[in-house]
């Protein structure tokens, strides 16, 4: 039987620096109808475009290069894809874009996520990438690792 996420159910995400990266950031996943609203912030980045994606496993052992945490959220086996394609990885959420500052915002919404059942997210962990996935296969090319965070439930909003 397939557990139903309640409206307004959110899971939370603290990004840790992996290596000498000095980037960080919270980010929370919100069930909005039948879609995830993804939002928050990541701080400490180089301007411009990084790859943001959900990873296999929530294990953060390998702080120098992030690897512990595994490839893409992929439980379809489908190909490497841009957030807006019908064939992608669940994982694949395409792209942050940091100011000057360094600050990305993050506001979107996913299709494909899930906080619970079969294919859910939670325990996972969601990767910062050094360079900006270009979808290319068979994970984007998007360079190493600069943050990664395990994503657990947050605590309810009154």
């Amino acid at each position: 039987m397939r557990e139903m996420t309640q409206e307004g159910e959110r899971a939370v995400c603290v990004l840790h620096p992996i290596g000498k990266s000095g980037v960080s950031g919270t980010i929370y996943f919100e069930q909005i109808g039948n879609r995830i609203r993804i939002t928050g912030k990541i701080m400490g980045l180089a301007p411009g475009k990084h790859g943001f994606h959900v990873h296999q496993y929530g294990d953060l052992t390998d702080r120098a290069k992030g690897e512990s945490a595994g490839l893409h959220w992929n439980p379809e086996n489908m190909p490497h894809g841009a957030p807006d394609t019908k064939e992608r990885h669940v994982g694949d959420l395409g792209n942050v874009d940091a100011n000057a500052e360094g600050m990305a915002a993050v506001d979107d919404y996913d299709r494909m996520l899930r906080l619970r059942g079969r294919d859910s997210i939670i325990g996972r962990a969601v990767v910062v990438h050094e360079k900006p996935d270009t979808f290319v296969q068979p994970s984007g090319a998007a360079g190493g690792r600069v943050a990664f965070g395990v994503i657990g439930w947050a605590k309810p909003v009154k």
